[in-house]
């Protein structure tokens, strides 16, 4: 209870410093800084029931990642021999922060739409020159690969910023869409679907409460990946954690960088549209 309280208090003074997720323009100078506000202004037992997870927040072993993918992304690389400062993911080459929230997206010069890792391949397979099988690119779990530490750096460029993905071009709109329906659709021999974990308020599976889409506050942290997993001792993608979910649905494994995976992430961060991303999030 002591503890409870002093992480209330906490959360009191820097809420008088952040704005309400509804109207955050500017990132906050870190993650704990945007989930303390949340908590402050929700009181939501899902963003609260991890204390231990939110005091190590600060000492998070994601910023290492996040260090080595800096490295990576302004370090000449590939047969080409360039940087990623060419690439181009959605604000102009180069231009990172802020851009992860709005992300997928649709993209003209590959008319698709595409999320972080999916334009990271492109990048790397077509200007950098590296091969889709090259460990560069193929490799794309755990905190040791490449491909993890450059959606770490970037991803962390958007702390704090509100989710606020693109709807204007019509595929944008039939992704978001796809994903909704594959959200609510019950199948496999369970007979689950997404909503069947994420449709109510304080709904729990063993001792772990889940979140609930209808609510950005505590859908943002629900979609903030990269992660941290402590139980895991790596950093871990939206992708990993949508396989997963489908994993423990026991339907089958959607495929990274698929029109389904996509489609499925185009929906859920729609409906965080608003509230501040949390990067890196720690996580069980």
């Amino acid at each position: 209870m002591k503890l409870t309280r002093q992480l209330s208090t906490l959360a009191g003074c820097l809420a008088a410093c952040l704005l309400s997720p509804s109207t955050m323009a500017e990132p906050a100078s870190s993650p704990e800084e945007v989930l303390l506000a949340l908590i402050n202004e929700t009181g939501s037992s899902y963003l609260t029931q991890s204390e231990q997870n939110l005091m190590m927040m600060a000492d998070s072993p994601a910023y290492w990642t996040i260090e080595d993918g800096a490295d990576l992304f302004y370090t000449e690389r590939g047969p080409n021999n360039v940087t990623l400062e060419g690439c181009d993911f959605g604000k102009g080459p180069g231009v990172i922060e802020g851009a992860y929230v709005e992300l997928p997206r649709y993209f003209a010069d590959t008319n698709q739409v595409m999320d972080l890792e999916s334009r990271l391949v492109h990048c790397m397979t077509t200007l950098q020159g590296f091969s889709p099988d090259d460990p560069a690119v193929a490799e794309r779990h755990g905190s040791s690969s490449d491909m993890m530490k450059l959606q770490a750096f970037i991803s962390n460029q958007s702390n704090g910023y509100a989710w606020n993905t693109p709807l204007d071009h019509p595929l944008e709109k039939a992704f978001r869409d796809a994903g909704e329906v594959m959200f609510k659709r019950r199948a496999g021999p369970m007979d689950f679907a997404c909503t069947t974990c994420h449709s109510d308020t304080g709904k729990r599976i063993r001792a772990s409460v889940l979140p609930n889409i209808s609510n950005a506050s505590e859908w943002t942290k629900a979609i903030s990946w990269p992660a941290f997993r402590v139980g895991q001792d790596n950093l871990r993608s939206s992708t990993h954690r949508v396989r997963g979910c489908y994993w423990q649905m026991r339907q089958a494994q959607v495929v990274a960088g698929s029109d389904a995976a996509i489609a499925l992430m185009s929906y859920w961060t729609d409906a965080a549209r608003g509230a501040p991303a949390i990067l890196p999030d720690m996580k069980r």
